[in-house]
């Protein structure tokens, strides 16, 4: 899948954004939701990642940022989860907004989705408004869900996106 938006382009990792990509998750800023990424690390997940699919985003040919989509096959609770990462730089200009329409739209139409999952720390308002405008609302704090770089566990809250909620 290559999706292309008025600013962002997505397409699957390669092992020439493996670097790029490490760079870009050990950013403090970025490092403070997504701990614990090197090279190898990316390389193992993203690159021909086993049970969800690895998107580079793009934008003017730099990759910025990562997506991660993930689908549950079950027709009787089928839906998709997305999760994102974007480079510190990238981070309020409305990249990962448009990043999650069109993928959330890819996701609606062409595979026939009802409803789209993320589900960012608690304390990351930043990402939690972000995805808002997108039409996500908080369903429910999942408590103590993950563990963070400091070692102590965490909050997360989980987002839930109905295809007619599409903004």
């Amino acid at each position: 899948m290559i999706l292309r938006g008025g600013r962002v382009l997505l397409r699957p990792v390669e092992e020439a954004d493996v670097e790029r990509l490490a760079e870009i998750l050990a950013e403090p800023e970025v490092a403070r939701w997504w701990h614990g990424y090197d090279a190898e690390r990316v390389r193992n997940e993203y690159v021909e990642p086993v049970g969800e699919e690895a998107y580079a985003i793009e934008v003017g040919g730099e990759v910025v940022g990562l997506l991660l989509v993930s689908e549950e096959p079950d027709a009787d609770y089928r839906h998709a989860g997305l999760d994102i990462a974007l480079a510190t730089a990238a981070q309020g200009r409305g990249l990962g907004s448009e990043t999650l329409r069109l993928a959330a739209r890819q996701l609606f139409e062409e595979r026939g989705h009802h409803r789209i999952t993320i589900d960012p720390a608690a304390a990351n308002a930043q990402a939690i408004r972000a995805y808002e405008r997108v039409g996500f609302r908080p369903v429910g704090l999942m408590r103590s869900y993950e563990r963070g770089a400091d070692g102590t566990w965490h909050d997360g809250l989980l987002m839930d996106l109905l295809r007619e909620e599409l903004r």
